[in-house]
């Protein structure tokens, strides 16, 4: 389905080499990361825009278009101008290539194009099924085609069915690269619901370009350099980017979290493995396209009386003082049979990028948001936790895995 709100942090990844191989069959492509924003308000619109649609469904909007329904998937361009979240990915279409830079969702199955570039289909196929996707505040019409996706001369996924537009975007992407869940794209064919494409991950398992329908991610603590190098790997994960081994976890079989990398897990907060629980276990969703860290409100309020944080009026953000940061203690995620724990330095804003959300240069902001959490979510694990743990998505086991980053420890913040 068409994702597309890339909170992101404001980031933006773009391929910046050739891809190399990491033991036999995964396939590591190197990502950078752009900061790409003025003030918190970019930041929260964005967020806000996207949380607000996981589990929400309509229809096309028209009395003959009643038989079927597609899921409001989170909206990438919000009516947000030029601001431009998201890492992108570098892929190459058509005979001679064009270069398109697709944002990564973790969110959506789908992949589309032609959102800043247009499609030429000279070397593909077009097919007469249309794909429509109601957003939050817009809407993504065109039509599917079939065509090779290349990384590089030698990585190519061929005969790929993906989505083009017409109608331009504002913020300059080219498009989507989903990796979600194949679930989480039901409903993107207009008049056949039940019907998803093939997501890119799953064809380069099924033509043998890889051993696993699995895609590992790697990416670093944001700071104010303008470029951030980060990286993502089909078919299995890179051991030198993390510690200790990846502990996978289910996917939870609560909806609507369970249409995406949504897991179960409980929270709690400070040392020990009895630190006081201020979430029972309870589904959510992993999303790399969410920048903070949200919680149900209330855990949120637990997590705030705990720590002293007020609510600053100007930005939203849970503030503390020196003292109190000093006094911060780990914050515990229980998923299967593992903790990681988020130190108190990746529990706050980068204090380098103060600025940017009208704050002042020494101030302390904690990256813990309140959730509205509808039933089947209550917690969005986002950038801000995603940046200190190396991820894995394994479609093929429908399972999320963890394993602590080389920046986990680090106090960049």
């Amino acid at each position: 389905m068409f994702s597309v709100i890339f909170l992101f942090p404001l980031l933006a990844f773009s391929v910046t080499g050739l891809p190399v191989e990491v033991r036999d069959s995964p396939i590591t492509l190197p990502i950078t990361s752009r900061l790409a924003f003025s003030n918190i308000t970019d930041i929260l619109r964005h967020d806000e825009a996207r949380l607000a649609t996981f589990g929400e469904y309509s229809t096309h909007g028209r009395r003959d278009d009643a038989v079927y329904t597609h899921p409001k998937v989170p909206l990438l361009n919000a009516d947000l101008g030029d601001t431009f979240w998201g890492y992108t990915v570098k892929v190459f279409i058509g005979d001679p290539p064009i270069t398109y830079n697709l944002i990564l969702d973790s969110a959506s199955a789908t992949t589309w194009i032609g959102g800043n570039i247009p499609f030429v289909g000279d070397s593909g196929e077009d097919t007469d099924e249309a794909v429509a996707v109601n957003y939050r505040y817009g809407s993504f019409e065109g039509k599917i085609s079939v065509d090779d996706i290349y990384f590089s001369k030698k990585i190519v996924v061929r005969e790929m069915e993906f989505g083009v537009t017409f109608t331009p975007w504002r913020n300059g992407a080219d498009g989507v690269l989903g990796i979600g869940p194949r679930s989480s794209g039901l409903g993107a064919v207009r008049y056949s619901p039940e019907k998803t494409l093939p997501t890119i991950i799953d064809l380069m398992h099924q033509q043998g370009t890889i051993r696993r329908s699995v895609v590992g991610i790697l990416f670093r603590p944001m700071t104010a350099r303008t470029v951030n190098r980060g990286e993502l790997t089909f078919g299995g994960s890179n051991p030198k980017m993390y510690y200790k081994e990846i502990k996978y976890t289910d996917i939870t079989t609560t909806g609507p979290s369970s249409r995406y990398w949504g897991i179960n897990q409980k929270i709690s907060y400070g040392p020990g493995n009895r630190s006081p629980v201020i979430l029972e276990y309870a589904a959510g969703i992993v999303d790399c396209g969410t920048t903070f860290l949200y919680l149900a409100i209330g855990a949120y309020d637990r997590y705030k009386d705990a720590t002293g944080g007020v609510v600053n009026p100007a930005n939203g953000l849970l503030q503390i003082s020196l003292d109190q940061y000093n006094a911060l203690r780990d914050l515990n995620f229980h998923i299967g049979s593992y903790i990681y724990r988020l130190i108190p330095n990746a529990q706050i804003w980068p204090r380098s990028l103060n600025e940017r959300i009208g704050g002042g240069v020494d101030d302390i902001y904690l990256v813990v948001k309140a959730l509205e959490a509808g039933a089947g979510y209550d917690f969005i694990i986002g950038f801000v936790f995603l940046q200190r743990f190396y991820t894995v998505f394994d479609s093929g086991r429908k399972q999320v895995g963890f394993a602590p980053n080389i920046f986990n420890q680090r106090e960049s913040n």
